[in-house]
C-alpha cells in the first residue's frame, strides 16, 4: 500500500521540560516555548523514514551548542498550543542502538560505485567513514539484495529512495552518521568518494524497541538454527515503537495481521509485556465508532472511513491481549481491552446474525499471500484460498470464545456466559454451512481445516478425519504448505497435536520450493514476505510487494518453540506459573538446547539422542509446576538422575502410555533419560 510521505504528520514538534537542581538547593525549569530558536540553513537539509537523510556539513555551525554562541541571525521557534489529546509516558522500552554490524565483503560493480555486504539484512543506519571532496556530493543507497550483476536492488522499496547523501566541507576524511532517519538493508551502496575505501568503512549500527530478549535456540541442524535466527531479526527489524509489517519500502505500518499470526512467536523470543501494552492502547485508540478495529494501530487516516474491519486484522484487537496474558498474566490489560473487544465481536455479530460473516467485511484480505499468489513454473494457479466466508466466520468464532475467557478471568460472568453461548452458536452454524459428515470441509484447503481445528470448531468426533483431510491436502501439494500468513502456523502446530509430528518435521526441514529453508538456502538472513520472494530461473517476486524482512511466515518459530525445544504455557495457570514440557525429536535433529526467561525467572529444555538413549535435562523456576512429556519406547526404562522414576513431591508420575510418560515436576533441575531395557537392546 503505497501511502504519502507524512502519513502521521507533516511539522516536527518537539517538546521538553527539563528540571534541574543548583548548588543552593533551589530549582529550575527549561520549557520550550517561543523563546527557543530556530536556524532553517542548518547541515540538515531533509531527513525521512522512506527517503533518508540530506546533510550539507558546509553548513555546520560549529559551536552552536554551546553557551556564548552568537544566534542573533536565528529566527523565533513557532510554539505549537496544546490541543485535547492527553500526553501520557511511553509505555513501552524505547527504540535504542543495540549492535553494531561490520562489513563482511566489499565490491566494486561499476568504476567509482562501491557495494558493502553487511552479511545480515538488518534495520538501522550506518556509519561511514572515508575521503571525500568539499562539494561532492556522497550517496548512501540502502538495499535487502543484489542485482545479478553486483549493484543494488532497489525495486522493492517501492517509493521509498532509501538513500542519505553527504556533502562534505573539506578535504580527507569525514565521519558521517545520519540522525532522523532509519533504513532496512543488508546492502550500502556508496558513490562521490575522493577515493577508494576500506571494507572497514562502513559500520551498520542496529537499532529496534529495546524489548529484552528472553529466548534462545540451538539444535544440531545449522539450517534450522539459520531459519531461527531469520525469525529473531526479523522480529528486531519489526519492534518500531508499533509491530511494523516491514522496515523498507514506503509502508512500515503496524498491520495487525501480521502481530496476530506472530504474536506467540515474538513473546518467545523477547519480552513484550510492555511493547503489548502500548501497542493494545494504539489498538483501542484507533477503533471506528461502530466497533470496527483497525487494520494497522497506529491508524494514520480515520478508522471509520476506510482500513478497518477486516477478519483475521480486526481480531488482533482481542488475540494479541489475550496472547499476552497467557504469557504475562497481566488481567490489567484484559481489563483495559476488554470493553473494546466486545465491541469489535458485537460489531460483527449485529451485522450477521445468523452468524455467518457475510456482511462487514472491508477489505477483506482473506489468508493472505497463500499458495495462489505464488508465480513459479509447475505450481498450481489456484485451490489454495480457503473460501472467504469460511475463514472470516472461523475468526468470528475465535474472536467470540476469547471474549468469553477474558470475562472469566475478570469476573464478568454475565458476559461470560452471553459469549460462551453465541461461541456455541457460532460453531454449530460454521459446522453446518461449511462442514460435511466425514469432515471434508467447503474449498477442501489446507487453510479451512488448519482454522477447523486450531479453533476448536471441528466437532470431537471429526477431528481425526479433519486433520486427514488436511494431510491430503498437503499431499496434494508434493508435501508442501499452500497456506498463507493466517494459517501457515496454525497448520503444521495442528499436524504436530493431532498425531501428524513426522510430517510437521518434513514441512518444516523441506529444502524444495516452496519452503522456509528454501529461502534460507537462496541466502535469505530475515523472513521474505512472500514464500516465492525469490524463484531460481525468475528471479524476484512483483517489486510492488516483495518485502525481503516481513515477520508473518516467521510465526513457524511458534512452532519450533512448542515441538523442538518443547516450551508449551499452560491457559488454566497463566505467565509461565505451570507449562508443559514435551519436546518431539525428529527431522534428523540429534540436539536441542532451549532457554527462556518467563517472569518467573529462567526454564530451560534441552534434550539429546545417542544410541538409542533419549536425555532431557529442565529447569523448572522458582514457584512454578510443569509437566513433563517425554517420549518413550515399548520396554525402555526411565530415569531421573540415574535413579528410577519413582512418587515423589517432586515428581508425579501422571500417566505411563506406550508411547509416552506424563510427569508432573515441581520446581529444580531435573535429568530425565529413557533407555532401551536389555530386554530390547
Amino acid at each position: 500500500m503505497a501511502v504519502g510521505r507524512c502519513a502521521y504528520g507533516n511539522t516536527p514538534m518537539f517538546l521538553m521540560q527539563l528540571e534541574f537542581e543548583l548548588d543552593d538547593g533551589s530549582r529550575k525549569e527549561i520549557l520550550t516555548d517561543s523563546t527557543w530558536k530556530v536556524n532553517s540553513n542548518g547541515p540538515m537539509r531533509a531527513a525521512g523514514i522512506y527517503d533518508g537523510e540530506t546533510f550539507d556539513a558546509r553548513n555546520e555551525r560549529p559551536g552552536w551548542d554551546s553557551q556564548n554562541f552568537d544566534d542573533a541571525s536565528w529566527t523565533a521557534a513557532t510554539a505549537f498550543p496544546l490541543d485535547a489529546r492527553q500526553l501520557v509516558w511511553q509505555r513501552n522500552e524505547p527504540i535504542r542502538f543495540e549492535q553494531d554490524l561490520s562489513c563482511q565483503k566489499l565490491s566494486q560493480p561499476r568504476p567509482g560505485t562501491f557495494v558493502f555486504d553487511l552479511g545480515q539484512n538488518m534495520v538501522g543506519w550506518c556509519r561511514l567513514r572515508a575521503q571525500g571532496t568539499p562539494g561532492v556530493v556522497v550517496t548512501i543507497r540502502h538495499a535487502e539484495a543484489l542485482n545479478d550483476d553486483g549493484t543494488v536492488y532497489t525495486a522493492n522499496l517501492r517509493g521509498a529512495l532509501q538513500t542519505d547523501y553527504y556533502t562534505p566541507a573539506r578535504t580527507g576524511e569525514f565521519t558521517f552518521e545520519p540522525h532522523f532517519t532509519y533504513h532496512g538493508f543488508r546492502f550500502v551502496e556508496v558513490t562521490g568518494l575522493a577515493a577508494p575505501p576500506t571494507a572497514e568503512a562502513v559500520l551498520g549500527r542496529v537499532f529496534h524497541s529495546a524489548a529484552p530478549a528472553v529466548g534462545g535456540f540451538e539444535c544440531s541442524d545449522p539450517a534450522l538454527n539459520r531459519l531461527m535466527r531469520n525469525v529473531m531479526w526479523t522480529e528486531r527489524a519489526n519492534l518500531m515503537s508499533s509491530p511494523n509489517d516491514c522496515p523498507q519500502r514506503d509502508e512500515r505500518f503496524g498491520w495487525m495481521g501480521d502481530i496476530q499470526a506472530f504474536a506467540q512467536t515474538a513473546m518467545f523470543n523477547r519480552d513484550l509485556a510492555a511493547f503489548c501494552t502500548k501497542f493494545a492502547q494504539h489498538i483501542r485508540d484507533d477503533q471506528a465508532l461502530d466497533g470496527r478495529f483497525p487494520d494497522f494501530a497506529p491508524h494514520p487516516g480515520d478508522p471509520n472511513a476506510k482500513f478497518s474491519g477486516v477478519p483475521a486484522w480486526g481480531d488482533a484487537g482481542v488475540l494479541v491481549p489475550w496472547c499476552a496474558y497467557l504469557n504475562y498474566a497481566d488481567r490489567r490489560l484484559l481489563a483495559e481491552q476488554f470493553d473494546s473487544a466486545q465491541r469489535w465481536v458485537d460489531y460483527i455479530h449485529t451485522l450477521n446474525p445468523n452468524l455467518i460473516w457475510v456482511k462487514g467485511r472491508n477489505n477483506d484480505y482473506n489468508d493472505w499471500l497463500n499458495g495462489d499468489w505464488i508465480k513459479a513454473a509447475t505450481w498450481p494457479t489456484h485451490g489454495s484460498s480457503v473460501p472467504n466466508e469460511l475463514f472470516a466466520t472461523a475468526f468470528f468464532a475465535h474472536s467470540t470464545e476469547l471474549v468469553a475467557k477474558m470475562a472469566d478471568q475478570l469476573g464478568r460472568t454475565e458476559q461470560s456466559l452471553r459469549y460462551r453461548k453465541l461461541f456455541a452458536e457460532i460453531k454449530d452454524a460454521f459446522n453446518e454451512r461449511f462442514v460435511t459428515s466425514d469432515g471434508t470441509m467447503t474449498g477442501d484447503t489446507q487453510a479451512g481445516y488448519a482454522l477447523a481445528l486450531a479453533f476448536e470448531l471441528m466437532p470431537e468426533k471429526l477431528r481425526a478425519a479433519a486433520t486427514a483431510h488436511l494431510v491430503a491436502a498437503i499431499h496434494q501439494y508434493h508435501d508442501h504448505l499452500s497456506t498463507g500468513i493466517q494459517t501457515t502456523h496454525r497448520a503444521i502446530l495442528e499436524l504436530s497435536r493431532n498425531g501428524y509430528q513426522d510430517l510437521a518435521w518434513q514441512l518444516i526441514t523441506n529444502r524444495s520450493f516452496p519452503s522456509w529453508l528454501y529461502m534460507v538456502d537462496n541466502g535469505a538472513t530475515t523472513i521474505w514476505e512472500r514464500w516465492d520472494g525469490y524463484v531460481k530461473g525468475r528471479g524476484f517476486q512483483d517489486p510492488g510487494m516483495n518485502s525481503l524482512n516481513h515477520w508473518a511466515f516467521g510465526a513457524v518459530g511458534e512452532w519450533m518453540w512448542r515441538n523442538i525445544v518443547g516450551l508449551n504455557p499452560d491457559e488454566v495457570q497463566p505467565g509461565w506459573k505451570h507449562f508443559t514440557i514435551a519436546p518431539h525429536p525428529g527431522g534428523g535433529v540429534t540436539w536441542c538446547r532451549g532457554e527462556f526467561n518467563s517472569i518467573h525467572g529462567p526454564m530451560e529444555s534441552s534434550w539429546q539422542l545417542s544410541s538409542g538413549d533419549l536425555t532431557l535435562d529442565v529447569l523448572i523456576p522458582p514457584n512454578t509446576t510443569a509437566t513433563i512429556i517425554i517420549p518413550v519406547k515399548p520396554g525402555s526404562k526411565l530415569t531421573e538422575s540415574g535413579k528410577t522414576i519413582s512418587r515423589t513431591t517432586e515428581i508425579q508420575v501422571s500417566q505411563l502410555e506406550p508411547d509416552r510418560a506424563i510427569l508432573e515436576v515441581a520446581s529444580g533441575r531435573y535429568r530425565f533419560k529413557t533407555s532401551p531395557s536389555a530386554s530390547n537392546q
